[in-house]
């Protein structure tokens, strides 16, 4: 079993930057990846960064540039920098333990998930 705890959201004007921290508890050496999603109200979950066993990452295009995901042994990072109004969403962390698909699977690919943490970027 993973446990996820999200923590570093708040409120930032455009143009400011935010880093997420995702905490991981449990059987980490079971993750193959570890991903963020962001969900938007009224939106789908969509992916925005993973990075998988050997330090590969991933990005959505809406990000590219302007995120940067990284771990340590025991916290995976999200670092948001130049935010958007449309950046604004609550920010998920996950862990795969049972697929080796990072990013373009969607949500499914990911068993393990925090409890959310909100961003909200004002023009």
């Amino acid at each position: 079993q993973v446990q996820l705890v999200e923590s570093g959201g708040g409120s930032v004007q455009a143009g400011g930057s935010l880093r997420l921290s995702c905490g991981v508890y449990g059987d980490s050496y079971s993750t193959y990846c570890m991903g963020w999603f962001r969900q938007g109200l009224g939106k789908e979950r969509e992916a925005v960064a993973a990075i998988d066993s050997d330090g590969g990452t991933t990005y959505a295009d809406s990000v590219k540039g302007r995120f940067t995901i990284s771990q340590d042994s025991a916290k995976s990072y999200l670092e948001m920098n130049s935010l958007k109004p449309e950046d604004t969403a609550m920010y998920y962390c996950a862990a795969a333990s049972l697929s080796t698909i990072c990013f373009g699977a969607g949500t499914s690919a990911y068993n393990y998930w925090g409890q959310g943490t909100q961003v909200t970027v004002s023009s």
